[in-house]
């Protein structure tokens, strides 16, 4: 949590990736307000060249409406909680289910935390790179801010978890 409050909340690391302003934005937000009515992603291409073909070194922007205002803030941060607290107990829990072998190493215990980080980064963080997406260099540093947040948490957890049964000879 101290990790958290101290790279989003003062240093802005998420509002730095994932919310830029844009010049002109009234104007831009009433051209969407008139064009975007259902909630959804949506992909704004280049026009077509004469041999129907889009146009090399033009760019494509990716547009996201999930059909809540402002009012939705208050209720989306505490599901937002829920889901930060729930998540590295389920972490906690899994790590629980492992072996007596996993159990008795903390460094081992650790390493499971940083798996995870590393599996959240692969199929989510790196996964969002490409047209309509994010920059790579974005991607690159969502990737390692989960990985430095689950090893974050593999390092306390493992610290205050007890040693688990013995393990089992094979």
């Amino acid at each position: 949590m101290i990790y958290t409050f101290i790279g989003n909340g003062i240093l802005r690391f998420n509002v730095s990736i994932n919310m830029k302003q844009i010049k002109e934005e009234q104007l831009v937000y009433e051209t969407l307000k008139e064009t975007i009515v259902e909630p959804g992603r949506y992909i704004c291409n280049p026009q077509l060249t004469a041999d129907e073909r889009f146009p090399e070194d033009e760019p494509v922007f990716s547009i996201l409406y999930g059909g809540v205002g402002h009012e939705a803030a208050g209720i989306l941060m505490l599901i937002g909680l829920i889901v930060y607290i729930l998540t590295p107990i389920i972490g906690a829990w899994l790590l629980s289910q492992t072996s007596g072998e996993v159990l008795n190493s903390y460094g081992k215990k650790v390493l499971f935390f940083v798996a995870i980080g590393l599996l959240i980064a692969l199929f989510t963080d790196l996964t969002r790179y490409g047209i309509g997406d994010y920059p790579f260099g974005n991607v690159l540093l969502l990737a390692i801010n989960h990985i430095i947040t689950w090893t974050l948490v593999g390092l306390v957890v493992a610290w205050r978890m007890k040693p688990g049964k013995e393990a089992k000879p094979d």
